[in-house]
């Protein structure tokens, strides 16, 4: 008997868990997509969404779903999205480290890290991966497509070839110091 009350603790324990696990994430409404099925009686309506989902700190992922109702389109798409979560290295968690482009079929997107007090310079789909993701300063651009899809998914294809000095250094086998003293121009210690 104390076992399965125990199993109940736990289980409710989860699900709180869960609720503020689900409390850190902000979730950003891309596009919704109406289509129609013509049958026999009329148009049979459905909703696909496009949401993004983030915690402000470097995290963030987007999902698609697909329904007959709106909120469940939108329910399915941010369980997709928080699924999908990928970390993103940040400079001084506000902009990016350098600029990178990516694309995703005809969408191609070019992103450039800002200085403080720039804001998010970009058009809509991208401006909510920036939001989700807690970039403060960035300028980016649309080259390709308006597809709210493609673009998001160029943008997480710019934003998953971001590297930070650490990475860099890591991969070099050297320092952080050294690494960021040769991105200055100024020689580095170790090389001279």
């Amino acid at each position: 008997m104390a076992r399965d009350g125990q199993q109940r603790d736990d289980k409710r324990g989860r699900g709180r868990d869960r609720e503020e696990r689900d409390n850190e994430f902000i979730d950003k409404l891309v596009h919704i997509n109406r289509v129609a099925k013509v049958v026999k009686g009329g148009r049979r309506f459905g909703f696909a969404a496009l949401v993004v989902v983030g915690d402000q700190n470097g995290r963030v992922g987007f999902g698609h779903g697909k329904a007959r109702e709106v909120p469940e389109a939108i329910r399915k798409a941010t369980e997709a999205a928080k699924r999908s979560l990928v970390r993103i290295p940040l400079k001084d968690g506000r902009t990016l480290h350098h600029e990178v482009r990516g694309h995703h079929g005809a969408g191609k997107v070019l992103l450039r890290p800002a200085p403080a007090g720039t804001g998010i310079i970009a058009g809509g789909p991208m401006r909510a991966v920036f939001e989700a993701l807690g970039v403060g300063d960035v300028v980016s651009k649309s080259l390709g497509t308006s597809n709210p899809y493609n673009m998001v998914r160029a943008t997480f294809d710019a934003l998953k070839h971001q590297q930070s000095p650490r990475m860099v250094a890591n991969r070099r086998g050297r320092s952080v110091s050294e690494i960021l003293a040769k991105r200055e121009g100024a020689p580095a210690e170790a090389s001279a």
